[in-house]
């Protein structure tokens, strides 16, 4: 830096002019990493807040508080399809997810909490917080809905990529930005002191002039004496293109939906590939995470001897197929005795019927055994 100093004491008029504010820095793209994760997330969420939680005993539905709770309204400040897609939220996003039942009989989705992990007795939920209240007691495992989505945080496993995208992102927008940037050089002769003030005035002027020529159609400014401003490039040349950086977003949520098991083609709306992606999302992203929430629900709702003779959570809804677009199936199990007609219906996410014609196996086709078949003579 020595030679750069002796440098700034000859000329004074460089010295002041690496003082003028000419550059400004990128800031981070974090808003990317949000979009990804909430676009995938919220995808997930809606589905599993269409479902249904029927309280089946003996095979028929219960309506009691519990069939309310899960179904039309948790607390008093979220109906159910809000209740859902939050929890689903907190599970993937935050990897856990726990639910207290209140005093007055409120399920609630805690904010914060702390574990205490045991061995051989049941773990400890201390420090409980809903919005802005702390619960003072502590609750035990089996007095809380709680679940567990994967062995590590999704949002710590993917801080490194999304470092790596925001800053390849911001690269492409300034390199963009420079390319299509106005470029021009102001001259003047200095004839007086270059003091603080001045400077400032001097700093001050030339921001309002490139202000006037950035912010508006029609940009008038005055021709001072000794002041002289020279355009030297136009920024007619193209930059990144924005095809090239939607490219770049799409590729952040494809690798987020690959993860949760979203299909891309789905998460991006594309419909060529509609049936199979479908299909792909409900088996392998929709279904374990609905046979993780069944389990839980089960397993704290229902005691284990009433399990055991039937009594169950079922969820509804979502990975039912639709009766119209299977029906030649339906016809087949059917007249084949395979399956009888309520056992159909419960495949379909209805009800059994106190149908008697329904419980019956029938066969309308003509199966017979192979030995049953009698050869022809031989000559």
């Amino acid at each position: 830096m020595g030679w750069l100093s002796d440098v700034l004491k000859r000329n004074s008029e460089l010295e002041w002019m690496f003082d003028l504010d000419l550059t400004y820095e990128t800031s981070h793209r974090a808003y990317l990493k949000k979009m990804a994760l909430e676009t995938c997330i919220n995808f997930i969420g809606r589905t599993i807040s269409q479902s249904e939680f029927r309280i089946m005993k003996n095979g028929k539905r219960q309506m009691n508080d519990w069939h309310y709770l899960l179904n039309v309204r948790p607390n008093t400040d979220q109906a159910a399809a809000d209740f859902w897609q939050k929890f689903i939220y907190e599970l993937i996003h935050e990897n856990e997810v726990l639910v207290i039942l209140t005093d007055n009989n409120d399920l609630l989705i805690a904010d914060s909490f702390t574990r205490v992990e045991y061995a051989v007795y049941p773990d400890i939920f201390k420090d409980v917080t809903v919005k802005d209240y702390t619960f003072q007691r502590s609750f035990n495992m089996d007095e809380v809905i709680y679940l567990t989505y994967n062995n590590e945080k999704l949002s710590k496993f993917m801080d490194g990529m999304f470092d790596d995208f925001a800053n390849l992102f911001s690269r492409m927008i300034e390199v963009s930005l420079r390319k299509n940037q106005i470029r021009g050089k102001v001259g003047m002769d200095s004839t007086q002191d270059l003091t603080d003030k001045n400077r400032t005035k001097l700093q001050n002027f030339i921001d309002k002039l490139f202000n006037s020529f950035r912010n508006n159609s029609v940009a008038l400014v005055p021709m001072l004496k000794g002041f002289n401003y020279e355009e030297v490039y136009s920024g007619e040349n193209n930059g990144q293109s924005v095809e090239e950086l939607t490219k770049l977003k799409r590729s952040l949520v494809d690798d987020v939906a690959n993860i949760l098991g979203i299909p891309n083609a789905l998460v991006h709306g594309e419909l060529a590939e509609y049936e199979t992606s479908i299909k792909a999302y409900i088996k392998f992203c929709i279904g374990p995470l609905i046979k993780k929430i069944g389990d839980e629900l089960n397993a704290k709702l229902i005691d284990k001897e009433n399990y055991l003779k039937g009594d169950k959570i079922q969820i509804r809804g979502i990975a039912e197929l639709n009766p119209l677009e299977v029906a030649d199936a339906i016809d087949k199990l059917r007249a084949s005795g395979v399956y009888n007609g309520n056992e159909i219906r419960e495949k379909l996410g209805d009800e059994r019927v106190d149908n008697p014609a329904l419980d019956e196996y029938v066969i309308t086709k003509n199966y017979q055994s192979a030995d049953s078949v009698e050869g022809g003579e031989v000559g």
